[in-house]
């Protein structure tokens, strides 16, 4: 028994950061609701997963390479390059959407897979790695895309942007309107496919020998080199993840957009909203410490942020100025740890 209570209070030590995380995102949100017109209503919740959906794409794939002690500034860029990828393939009969899909899941695999090699192989810094691929990614999309545009399956756009009844009355799986099927009607599809890649994806990739060196580089790199742990393994395979989970968030701002543009700007603010979002879940920059499921819980605190913009009156000119310092006020809390401790190994304890 008295094990068991150290086991729960180390865990719950340990995750700190994360249920911190959790319980502002349930408080705000909760306000949020209540002072939203039409709060606690499908509707609303159907448009705020649909807001979150490429941001928690992009905070999950920028935790991988933030675990090892590193960044990833082509995150933005390969969502933005698979974005105008699907916008051209993502349509047609069943089976060409079907390729299109892989074809651009597998472009943001490759992409992430060639930065972990350069980086491996090469022996070079990956914030400079991905900086250099990261404008790559947006020549590739720029040349496939000049102007936005494109066309991505009318079903696909309606099925996937709305809830799990309109999934399910969309492709006539069965009958939409049954009594056991109700309870789960008004649960936004975005939010399932988000949670299904989170744990279908994530999970065993954490409880992997893979998963686990990435923590242990995280850690103390050399400590997992003398193990015997596989690294370069493991920087490889967090990369090309990094890269996956890009292209999921690409290929879902497709569908929701109904197209492709090759946005600079728009890649570039993607990537910065997806550090702020692992630093909000908890996840240090220091790495060895978080994980996918706490950055996604610090991307929809993010734009749970903006969502109150909507409803309270606050001059758009002050917006970005309100948004910056409650990031660098989160950035600096989880700053305060580190600052206490003496020896950097207190922190993994």
């Amino acid at each position: 028994m008295e094990n068991l209570k150290t086991a729960f209070s180390t865990r719950l030590k340990q995750g700190r950061a994360f249920y911190g995380a959790l319980a502002l995102l349930l408080t705000i949100y909760l306000i949020y609701n209540i002072l939203h017109p039409r709060g606690f209503s499908s509707a609303v919740l159907v448009q705020n997963a649909n807001e979150t959906v490429a941001i928690a794409f992009l905070a999950m794939a920028q935790t991988v390479p933030v675990l090892m002690g590193g960044l990833d500034l082509s995150v933005g860029a390969v969502m933005t390059l698979t974005s105008c990828i699907a916008s051209e393939l993502v349509n047609g009969s069943p089976a060409e959407i079907l390729w299109g899909i892989l074809v651009t899941l597998l472009a943001g695999t490759a992409f992430g897979l060639m930065n972990g090699i350069v980086i491996v192989y090469g022996r070079l810094q990956p914030i400079i790695v991905t900086l250099a691929t990261g404008a790559i990614a947006i020549g590739l999309a720029l040349f496939i895309r000049p102007k936005p545009g494109g066309e991505i399956d009318g079903d696909l756009n309606w099925a996937f942007t709305n809830s799990l009844w309109d999934l399910v009355d969309t492709y006539q799986l069965f009958d939409p309107d049954a009594a056991w099927f109700s309870p789960f009607a008004w649960i936004p599809t975005p939010l399932i496919l988000v949670l299904l890649v989170a744990f279908a994806i994530w999970m065993p990739f954490r409880k992997s020998v893979t998963g686990r060196t990435v923590y242990a580089i995280g850690s103390a790199e050399g400590a997992a080199y003398m193990s015997g742990l596989p690294v370069n393994r493991a920087k490889i395979a967090a990369f090309a993840l990094a890269g996956f989970l890009s292209a999921c968030g690409g290929l879902y701002l497709a569908i929701q957009t109904s197209s492709g543009n090759a946005d600079v700007m728009q890649a570039g603010a993607y990537t910065l909203n997806s550090i702020a979002a692992v630093v909000l879940g908890g996840t240090s920059l220091l790495g060895g410490v978080g994980g996918a499921i706490a950055s996604l819980v610090g991307a929809c605190i993010l734009r749970v942020m903006s969502f109150y913009f909507r409803i309270v009156s606050i001059d758009p000119l002050l917006q970005p100025l309100i948004e910056g310092i409650v990031l660098l006020a989160a950035v600096s809390l989880g700053a305060l740890r580190t600052l206490r401790v003496r020896n950097r190994l207190d922190l993994f304890r």
